[in-house]
């Protein structure tokens, strides 16, 4: 069997996943709070005719032995959650976090999702959404309507100015051991799972959370320029791994013709 034909084959559709993770990051640049992602690759299982330390006789052993690999496979694509650029807008309810946290977002069917975007609007009822117009938990309130201030401050205290008085109340950050292991459902949401482990809620400011910055969108951070070297450098090992499947048909074709 020509391993090299196989080999190769599993190396080209590394490189198309490697290539498809590339293109969504690039295609997602402009969105907010987006997070990279990047792609882990493994070597396949190894054939090994023969095997290092075995003995060769009279006592003595193999120091090397004979392994001929099986190719490569995509093992993860994990989120990179470093930090994005903050960008001012001037919105009173453009909210981006500096550092480590998410804000905690209801989904249709109830269960929490947890966002980094902090493009917020507010509903008829007067309640703080997503552009989605999902509600944001985190501890935000109904802004009364005519409210002529709202101010956060950046460890998550809220004043709110309004014809009836001031209203207080305090925002909370979502935090995760692993974000990385997160699920991400699309809509700028994520979703908790037995890899990312349970959220643990806190003040912005505090204990390592991050802080709030009113006015400020997070950016996404997408590198255009490293993305693009990526996407060269996957290019050029499809097309190596491309050609070392023309080589082998070659060779294939020359073992063919031997006999004419």
């Amino acid at each position: 069997m020509n391993l090299s034909l196989y080999s190769a084959a599993t190396g080209m559709e590394a490189q198309q996943l490697n290539l498809n993770t590339i293109a969504n990051n690039l295609a997602n640049v402009n969105t907010p709070g987006f997070k990279r992602s990047k792609i882990e690759f493994q070597d396949l299982l190894y054939q090994k005719p023969r095997e290092s330390g075995t003995d060769s006789g009279g006592g003595n052993l193999v120091p090397t032995g004979v392994e001929v690999g099986n190719g490569s496979r995509v093992a993860a694509t994990s989120k990179v959650f470093t930090q994005g650029q903050l960008t001012n807008t001037g919105e009173k309810l453009d909210i981006a976090i500096q550092g480590d946290g998410f804000f905690e977002v209801q989904r249709p069917d109830g269960t929490v999702g947890f966002t980094r975007a902090g493009s917020f609007k507010l509903s008829a009822q007067g309640q703080v959404v997503t552009v989605d117009g999902l509600p944001i938990l985190s501890g935000f309130q109904p802004i009364p309507p005519g409210a002529t201030n709202v101010a956060l401050s950046e460890d998550g205290q809220v004043t709110v100015q309004s014809a009836s008085g001031t209203q207080n109340f305090s925002v909370t950050l979502a935090r995760f051991a692993n974000p990385s292991g997160l699920r991400s459902l699309g809509g700028n949401l994520y979703e908790e799972t037995a890899a990312s482990g349970t959220p643990e809620v806190g003040k912005p400011g505090e204990q390592g959370f991050g802080r709030t910055v009113q006015g400020y969108i997070e950016a996404s951070n997408v590198n255009i320029v490293e993305e693009m070297v990526n996407l060269i450098v996957a290019q050029r090992a499809y097309e190596i791994n491309s050609k070392s499947i023309q080589t082998s048909d070659e060779m294939l074709q020359n073992i063919a013709n031997m006999k004419r």
